[in-house]
């Protein structure tokens, strides 16, 4: 249900010349699936395996004979042999490689993005080109590929048809760094092998039987890396990588899939060295392969205007200060700079409309020549993609795209001094949210009593409008920013033993509402969003956030 003020900004933007009404996101048949590709610049993606050629097309014909694999199984980087014997003498023969690609899909719309499913191709790969002897016999020796797991196909060809066949499984490994410290260590978990697969993608990640979130290794070719922070009791703890649709299947080599049955690891938790500061964490800027911006439309546009504008900071959370400069004006006089932004709720999709374009006023400028720059301040709104509008009247004259990042909101005093990052002590009545600060900033606790968690800039897609949130590495639920206009408090309770306890938040694909088939891994913390995440194709930089308590007698 909408609230009374939601209501109310509905209304007026309808009102508005320059509130455009975006078409409902409604059911299946009415979506456009967008095959994302990964970033070019992308850190961790491996090329194809050996020759990185796609083979010609190649007919199986029965009977074939076997080639012999030694050994048949390893981890990425362990060495094998391919050995054919009792084949035509003196013949050239194609060895090839079969594996996959994997990405994800998404409905890429001018007003938001929903999140699709996954997309998995075979292909086969060129790995060498060998030539029997004089009994037909050949041998080729080569190490294992950074590659997907599981079993892949070996063939060797001749004349567009194979005349032997074996096959190389690619086993999971589990790998951690380091492997003690403190409570809040960062710790960098490495899982290879991860599938191109349903049930072989994904990874899920427990510690001490908690679940933690899930990684994922589409674009990064099965080999994922995160980092989790050790939480607990002084003394050990195990970490585990099993495979799952997110959630564990804990009877995998029961399954047709038995191979996937992931690993483990040992940390030791040395000391409690108090609470560790806050912070944030955002994934390495990456070209977008996707050119559509979120909020960005030809709506309006003055079709006579070939202004173009720049800004000196594109990015930034909530209160960034930046400069807009547009070259090329052709018209002159009263202008208005508005910051193009979305109301509405998710509540009533997919029956009606979703979101509405609502602009925010930024300021006016009298132009009286062809360019001009202006000092502008990012609204405290949503978070996400938005434009910058240069306007006169209702016709937009120009316009540039701003991303507004995620950040913590700060409890501070009088004089700026930040008292808390994020954290404070639940007001005991529930009254609505204030946007300067719901508690008492604190993060000390008695075990049982209310606090809050607060950001900003939080987005209202279904790759940025919610958080998850994990209570010493165990998954509790998630925050959602979108109702609140960016603005999101999670109500939590101290729990657990004296000291200090960890919590995280993490990107979420949301898939409730509206919510499409062929939709896994969501609704659950992606562990892995830095790097294999589909919202890194359309330019969005969702980050990790750490916080930490500690509960006192």
């Amino acid at each position: 249900m909408k609230t009374r003020s939601q209501a109310l900004k509905i209304a007026m933007a309808a009102l508005l010349a320059f509130a455009v009404v975006s078409p409902a996101q409604a059911a299946d048949t009415t979506t456009t699936l967008t095959t994302l590709a990964p970033p070019a610049d992308l850190a961790g993606v491996p090329a194809l395996p050996f020759t990185g050629a796609t083979a010609d097309p190649f007919t199986l014909p029965e009977p074939s004979a076997n080639l012999v694999i030694t050994p048949q199984q390893g981890y990425i980087g362990d060495a094998f042999s391919i050995e054919g014997k009792a084949l035509a003498a003196n013949t050239d023969l194609t060895l090839i490689w079969g594996t996959s690609t994997a990405t994800w899909l998404a409905d890429v719309l001018p007003n938001s993005v929903n999140y699709m499913g996954v997309k998995f191709t075979k292909v086969n790969i060129v790995m060498a080109t060998v030539k029997t002897d004089a009994t037909g016999n050949f041998i080729f020796k080569t190490k294992v590929p950074s590659d997907f797991g599981g079993v892949h196909d070996i063939y060797a060809v001749t004349n567009g048809a194979s005349v032997a066949h074996g096959g190389y499984q690619i086993s999971r490994k589990v790998s951690i760094s380091p492997t003690s410290g403190p409570i809040g260590t960062p710790i960098t978990v490495t899982y290879t092998g991860l599938g191109a697969s349903l049930y072989t993608a994904g990874g899920s990640v427990l510690w001490d039987n908690n679940f933690a979130g899930e990684m994922q290794a589409l674009w990064t070719r099965g080999s994922a890396t995160t980092i989790i922070r050790a939480s607990g009791a002084v003394g050990n703890h195990v970490l585990q990588v099993q495979d799952g649709i997110g959630i564990t299947y804990l009877n995998i080599i029961q399954s047709p899939v038995p191979y996937a049955n992931g690993g483990s690891a040992t940390f030791r938790i040395t000391k409690d060295a108090g609470a560790p500061a806050a912070y944030i964490v955002f994934p390495k800027k990456v070209t977008p392969s996707v050119a559509l911006r979120t909020t960005l439309t030809t709506i309006g546009l003055d079709p006579a205007s070939n202004a173009v504008a720049t800004l000196t900071k594109s990015e930034g959370p909530v209160g960034t200060k930046t400069t807009v400069s547009v070259k090329g004006m052709v018209t002159t006089g009263a202008h208005t700079l508005v910051f193009s932004t979305v109301v509405g709720s998710r509540v009533n999709c997919p029956t009606s409309t979703c979101w509405i374009y609502n602009a925010i006023p930024l300021g006016n400028v009298d132009i009286t020549s062809a360019n001009f720059s202006k000092e502008v301040q990012i609204p405290d709104n949503l978070g996400g993609w938005h434009v910058i509008q240069v306007k006169k009247g209702d016709v937009v004259e120009a316009q540039i795209p701003f991303y507004v990042q995620e950040s913590i909101f700060n409890y501070v005093d009088k004089a700026g001094k930040v008292l808390s990052a994020g954290i404070a002590k639940a007001d005991p009545t529930p009254v609505p949210e204030s946007r300067d600060g719901s508690g008492v900033p604190t993060n000390k606790f008695k075990v049982g009593e209310d606090f809050t968690i607060a950001m900003k800039g939080v987005g209202w897609t279904q790759f940025d409008n919610t958080l998850a949130v994990t209570y010493d590495n165990s998954f509790i639920g998630y925050g959602c920013g979108f109702n609140s206009n960016g603005y999101m408090v999670i109500h939590l309770k101290a729990t657990g033993a004296l000291g200090t306890h960890i919590i995280d938040l993490h990107p979420l694909m949301y898939t409730n509402q509206p919510s499409f088939a062929g939709t896994p891994y969501g609704m659950l913390p992606v562990l892995t969003a830095d790097r294999d995440f589909a919202a890194l194709a359309l330019g969005y930089q969702l980050p990790a956030v750490h916080f930490a308590i500690t509960i006192t007698k």
